[in-house]
């Protein structure tokens, strides 16, 4: 599986397309920790191989996964990934039949290459769906789906004041500041929904993340920055009414969670990554976007023409209608 949350989430409409088509096969998603922690109750798979992925000093999990290939014996192996190395893994690994994309000089390790598919005006998760072609399965409807338990959704419910809407607001990115909506105005956002004494807020992100914000001092304001792993971050957007936020990781785990989205799109495309299938963007026409880079060296208008009105009234419009994209 893909290394990175939102890539990960993406490429979960395989795992329904290779059950769909292949009912009786045995199938074994590798994912790295702790992505893999999102896949585990994934009806769609048999088993999850999880490791670590160390910056340093590859070789221990490496020879992990060459003895799970090994001991196995897997009769196909699909690569999500585009690195050498996966390739290389899988052939050492004595997989009879391995299929990926025919990129970073790995054909030679290839059985049924794939070659990149132009994503400009294609969804990622398409581009990951066009590695079935040569299995004879064409492009299907299915969209990224992210499984949780029921009763521990309802454990994280108890948490909060339930009978308010609780609007989940992701205000970073890990790629770079280019994709992220300027701070003050998401507090800005946060400050009038709390006018409306039936709403709640829950500020999310990683450790790195971590700011003082004065709305954190305010009643019906949580601060989980920090504060959360990836499995409950999942499971306090499960029982969000609406999320706001940047194009992230987060975005795509409330989309797979059907949670009503407003996503903000600046410096990166929504046709290849935003939502699936699903509308609930905001996005500004400028010359210069997208332009895919982390940190803008201009003025920054795809992000600020995004006025904190019209993000108030869209989140407000997605709070109470539920379900409605």
């Amino acid at each position: 599986m893909p290394n990175w949350l939102g890539d990960m989430i993406m490429a979960t409409p395989i795992l329904n397309d290779l059950r769909k088509n292949f009912p009786k096969a045995k199938i074994t998603a590798f994912c790295k920790k702790p992505l893999s922690d999102l896949i585990k109750n994934d009806k769609n798979i048999d088993e999850v191989f999880s490791f670590e992925k160390p910056l340093l000093k590859t070789r221990h999990y490496k020879k992990k996964i060459l003895k799970k290939l090994k001991e196995k014996k897997y009769d196909l192996g699909i690569l999500l990934t585009n690195s050498f190395s996966s390739a290389y893994l899988f052939f050492k690994g004595k997989v009879k039949n391995i299929l990926g994309y025919d990129t970073n000089f790995r054909k030679f390790f290839l059985d049924y290459r794939i070659k990149f598919y132009n994503r400009k005006n294609t969804h990622l998760v398409d581009t990951y769906k066009r590695l079935l072609l040569p299995l004879k399965i064409n492009l299907s409807d299915s969209k990224p789906k992210i499984y949780l338990d029921e009763k521990e959704m309802e454990k994280r419910a108890l948490l909060f004041k339930k009978e308010n809407k609780i609007v989940g607001i992701c205000p970073f990115s890990n790629y770079g500041k280019s994709k992220c909506w300027p701070l003050e105005r998401f507090e800005k956002v946060a400050e009038k929904l709390l006018d409306d004494k039936n709403i709640s807020v829950i500020f999310l992100g990683e450790k790195k993340d971590k700011k003082n914000l004065k709305i954190f001092e305010k009643n019906r304001v949580f601060n989980l920055i920090g504060k959360t792993d990836i499995q409950n971050l999942a499971y306090i957007i499960s029982i969000c009414d609406v999320v706001l936020t940047n194009d992230s990781g987060p975005m795509h785990l409330a989309a797979s969670l059907d949670i009503p989205l407003v996503a903000l799109f600046g410096s990166t495309d929504e046709i290849v990554t935003g939502p699936y299938l699903k509308n609930g963007i905001i996005k500004k026409k400028t010359a210069c976007s997208p332009c895919f880079k982390r940190k803008c060296f201009k003025d920054f208008l795809c992000m600020k023409k995004i006025e904190i009105d019209e993000v108030l009234n869209e989140v407000k419009k997605k709070i109470y209608v539920q379900k409605i994209y």
